[in-house]
């Protein structure tokens, strides 16, 4: 139980430190960042970047993975 209790706190730290998209300047996100945008879980965006057919595809960098956050914003409907 315990282990369930630190997943869902690290997840609610990793939510209120992160801000509107609306106000995201940075060209690009991690992929726990658009997954937090996105709704989705971290493993999803990792799924969908090594598949290449999901929502959005993601520009690797030194073999990191970074979220276009303009893709980002365009999915969600936010101009």
């Amino acid at each position: 139980m315990r282990t369930t209790e630190n997943k869902q706190s690290s997840i609610s730290l990793e939510r209120k430190k992160s801000p509107p998209i609306e106000e995201v300047t940075r060209p690009t996100v991690t992929t726990e960042e658009a997954a937090y945008y996105c709704n989705r879980k971290p493993q999803t965006m990792r799924i969908w970047a090594c598949t290449e057919n999901g929502l959005i595809r993601p520009i690797r960098v030194n073999g990191r993975l970074a979220w276009p956050v303009s893709e980002i914003k365009k999915i969600m409907g936010v101009s």
